[in-house]
């Protein structure tokens, strides 16, 4: 059985595959998480995670030598993603308060680009979730952001929290792509990586 490395320090995609019944370690190293002009929203969240997959993946080829050849690092990275307008991480509360206005009523994309590998081989897709939001007021923002804090987040928000329950309206998709991973997929994935 081969040992299985989370390259995130996410503590929702920790939880995620803790959920799965999934035995693994956390490894993280510091990535650029800039992406070529011209990529595709998919594409982007790919790019980003396979820059944290391959970074992960030298340090353990490094580090553990040979006892580390049957790994299986897992990387991932979330976009969401309104009309064709990539939104990340908000940097301040300002932007974050610019960041919900901004999706409020609307529809959004929120697209998490998966990187797996093991030895020479590299499974890679990206799972996409629309998410409807119901109209948000001021108020709700600002309380939502003053008691959340949720600036480790693109797009401002958490879907499992207050926000996802009173703001969203409906979603289309893997609800736990929304939290940062499409674990079931990833279960399949790994599967089939495994054997």
């Amino acid at each position: 059985m081969s040992s299985i490395i989370l390259a995130s320090q996410s503590p929702r995609r920790k939880q995620l595959l803790e959920w799965a019944e999934i035995n693994f370690e956390v490894i993280v190293k510091a990535t650029d998480e800039s992406y070529p002009l011209g990529l595709a929203a998919e594409e982007v969240a790919v790019h980003i995670a396979r820059e944290k997959a391959l970074a992960v993946q030298a340090f353990a080829q490094v580090a553990y030598h040979a006892q580390h050849q049957k790994e299986i690092i897992i990387a991932a990275d979330t976009v969401v993603v309104l009309g064709e307008t990539i939104i990340g991480k908000p940097t301040s509360r300002e932007d974050a308060i610019a960041i919900l206005t901004s999706l409020s009523g609307k529809v959004h994309r929120v697209i998490t680009g998966v990187v797996m590998l093991h030895g020479q081989k590299e499974v890679a897709f990206a799972d996409i979730t629309k998410v409807w939001f119901h109209k948000l007021t001021q108020a709700q923002i600002e309380f939502y952001l003053d008691k959340y804090q949720p600036y480790d987040k693109a797009g401002a928000y958490g879907i499992q929290d207050w926000i996802g329950v009173v703001g969203i309206k409906a979603i289309e998709g893997d609800f736990y792509n929304v939290m940062g991973l499409p674990v079931s997929r990833v279960v399949q994935q790994l599967q089939l990586l495994q054997n």
